[in-house]
């Protein structure tokens, strides 16, 4: 084990076995990353999806260390989350809008011009970091500027992660019919669901054509999404000592996952073959098969 990956493993406080996962697939799929980075000269933008709980923010931080210490490249990682709009601006949408635009997560509640915005920021050579959002889900709004990370920029290589990265729009009929019990009962008239939509096409399509190279992890099913995001909430409790405003319990959680079902379905049933890699996995978050890592070797 070399001396980064064993700081990694306890910085992030993962298991050994962590790490033979990462050796077969992440390793890889980094030198992977470096050969396109090569090959562009100048800064890649890499994109991450999968559903909530899947572990994509740390193998964004895992590509992250690899492509800095193997390749020595410079790399940050970006999480969609980062740049949701602040809870004033969500109460707004929920006034004018839907009730629903309260709640953080779906399209059409993320600030795409301030991702955009650092996006380029991070591509450019500029005399002082680059500020990046960071948006605190134990009071459910963004942190304060002076909690937000600083960047030296132009950066090698952005990975950015989000749960809804690569969704599309569809057409207002396949919006018609609820999928689930939030949509039949409190948007009966389709009304959010349009507005995401519409925000989908309008802005976040547009931002995917910004991105360079594209990977997904895929869960092997929306059922296994909610444990997946229980145990990420029952590690947000423990890290705030059980205190703060955005913290849900089990039924607040399972309401709150149902926000994300529409998009998470459509995800994990279109984007593995539009997808550059796809690492498959399975009930409890093991890789169990790749496309695309071949195309490095």
């Amino acid at each position: 084990m070399k001396p980064w990956q064993r700081g990694f493993l306890d910085s992030h406080r993962l298991p050994d076995s962590y790490l033979s996962i990462a050796e077969r697939f992440f390793e890889p799929l980094a030198g992977l990353i470096a050969a396109h980075r090569k090959q562009r000269g100048s800064t890649l933008r890499v994109a991450l999806n999968g559903s909530q709980g899947s572990g994509k923010s740390t193998l964004g931080e895992y590509l992250c260390v690899c492509l800095a210490e193997e390749y020595g490249f410079s790399a940050v990682a970006l999480s969609l989350d980062d740049f949701y709009l602040t809870r004033a601006e969500r109460l707004v949408l929920a006034d004018k809008v839907h009730p629903l635009l309260k709640t953080r997560g779906v399209p059409g509640t993320h600030d795409v011009t301030l991702l955009r915005d650092v996006l380029q920021a991070l591509g450019q050579a500029a005399e002082e970091p680059v500020l990046v959002p960071r948006f605190d889900k134990s009071t459910d709004d963004r942190a304060p500027q002076e909690a937000w990370t600083r960047c030296n920029a132009p950066v090698d290589v952005i990975i950015l992660e989000g749960w809804c990265l690569g969704a599309r729009s569809e057409l207002p009929d396949a919006l018609a019919a609820p999928i689930n019990t939030l949509e039949r009962e409190e948007d009966p008239d389709s009304q959010w669901r349009n507005y995401s939509n519409q925000q989908l096409k309008d802005q976040y399509e547009s931002l995917y054509d910004a991105l360079d190279f594209w990977i997904m992890l895929a869960a092997p099913g929306f059922e296994q999404v909610l444990r997946w995001r229980a145990e990420q909430e029952q590690k947000l409790r423990d890290a705030v000592g059980g205190q703060g405003d955005g913290l849900m319990d089990d039924a607040a959680l399972s309401r709150f996952v149902q926000h994300f079902e529409r998009y998470t379905r459509q995800c994990l049933s279109d984007l593995p073959e539009r997808a550059d890699v796809l690492l498959r996995m399975d009930a409890d978050r093991k890789i169990i098969g790749a496309k695309g890592l071949e195309a490095g070797a």
